[in-house]
């Protein structure tokens, strides 16, 4: 390969074949120097800057964004240093050349030299809403399409041509294809199975009220607590934390648990480590620190994978029960619905208010049995009727 050394498509994560080159941050003859971004990856997971380790001048873009590149794969030429080993270096050899971005001069809006100029978020609207960027007449320099001349084609009147489109009908964005492909697999490749339970909160209000009181930093949430009891749960069961793999069953860090959230660009699901080393108050700090990274798009690599529980919380939606899907790189998750009031007899037979979630454990067959799986919610359940136990940091030298 000519004009100049291969920049590849980074691997971010042990299971990662490819990546979405969501958007360039250069363009040929740009001179970046170590910690410029360059480019923006998007897997099923985060998205990720792609920043330059020497300094080098951008000669060539072979991979134009919003397309899918399997790791190892050539996405650019400069004058930096080339990717070491043998692998790379022949994934370099068969990249296919560049194909320039260009359009027929009768189809481009206006600009003499025929070419389609605009910036990745405007071609990024004009994919998920059908727009042929060939008919739009950019108001930036030199011709160059924004995000609002896009936005402007949205809102004015379709042309004939695209009559025959349902106006119901959108493209997914591409976070949403990738989420929709992972769990697709998830549920054509794993058996699930469910385990219901209802767990009493009404002393773990009280105990949360309190310490918010007195507290002046992140406030804790039931999920924190439940972050707290699935830690509690596993240090239980420790052969829990596992998954399945096609050389067998891999084993995980028993202290780890992810949680789903929801950001802007869709479902993100981060990983506290050491969640079972911390108690609640910890527990909330770390886990604020996670959901403010993943709704502003800062997450890392090292934010993700190695847990083999997840928690995904409806509860703020009024949701009463959620039977969630198990991510393919996990073998279990819990889903969490709304606190409600309910009637319950006493010891003495008298009705009694008390304050209940209901809890959904979805499992992978290939890992758990039924009992297996049955202790293990009934666990979580204990460490939420039992709040006190989270305050405390756990003892790591006790089971």
């Amino acid at each position: 390969m000519s004009g100049g050394n291969p920049l590849l498509m980074p691997k971010l994560g042990l299971t990662m074949t490819e990546g979405l080159l969501a958007e360039w941050r250069v363009s040929p003859g740009t001179t970046v120097r170590p910690g410029d971004v360059l480019f923006v990856v998007e897997t099923e997971k985060i998205a990720t800057e792609i920043e330059a380790t020497a300094e080098g001048r951008i000669e060539t873009l072979l991979v134009e964004s919003g397309k899918t590149v399997p790791v190892g794969s050539p996405v650019a030429l400069w004058t930096g240093p080339p990717p070491g080993g043998d692998a790379t270096e022949s994934a370099a050899a068969t990249a296919p050349e560049p194909a320039p971005d260009v359009v027929p001069e009768s189809r481009a809006a206006g600009r003499p030299d025929g070419r389609t100029v605009a910036t990745p978020l405007a071609r990024r609207i004009a994919r998920q809403s059908g727009i042929d960027l060939s008919t739009v007449r950019g108001s930036g320099p030199r011709g160059r399409i924004k995000a609002a001349d896009v936005e402007a084609v949205q809102t004015s009147p379709a042309p004939a041509v695209r009559a025959s489109v349902p106006t119901s009908v959108r493209q997914p964005t591409n976070v949403e294809r990738i989420v929709a492909d992972r769990l697709s697999l998830s549920k054509r490749t794993i058996p699930h199975f469910y385990v219901l339970a209802d767990a009493d909160v009404t002393e773990l209000e009280h105990v949360r009220a309190e310490l918010n009181a007195d507290r002046t930093g992140t406030r804790i949430t039931v999920n924190h607590f439940i972050i707290a009891a699935t830690a509690a749960a596993l240090r239980a069961y420790p052969d829990f934390a596992c998954r399945w793999t096609d050389a067998g069953i891999e084993s995980l860090p028993v202290g780890a648990v992810g949680i789903a959230v929801d950001t802007p660009r869709g479902l993100m699901v981060p990983v506290l480590a050491d969640a079972g080393a911390r108690g609640i108050e910890s527990i909330a700090d770390a886990a604020g620190d996670l959901v403010t990274r993943a709704r502003e798009g800062r997450l890392t690599p090292d934010h993700m994978g190695g847990a083999a529980v997840s928690i995904s919380n409806v509860g703020m939606t009024g949701a009463s029960m959620l039977v969630p899907i198990v991510d393919p790189d996990q073998s279990a998750i819990l889903g969490a619905g709304a606190i409600r009031s309910v009637f319950r007899p006493d010891a003495e037979g008298r009705p009694v208010l008390r304050r209940e979630v209901g809890l959904v454990l979805s499992c992978d067959h290939r890992v758990f049995d039924g009992m297996r799986a049955a202790r293990f919610l009934d666990a979580v359940v204990s460490a939420l009727n039992h709040p006190v136990r989270s305050i405390r940091t756990p003892d790591p030298g006790r089971g």
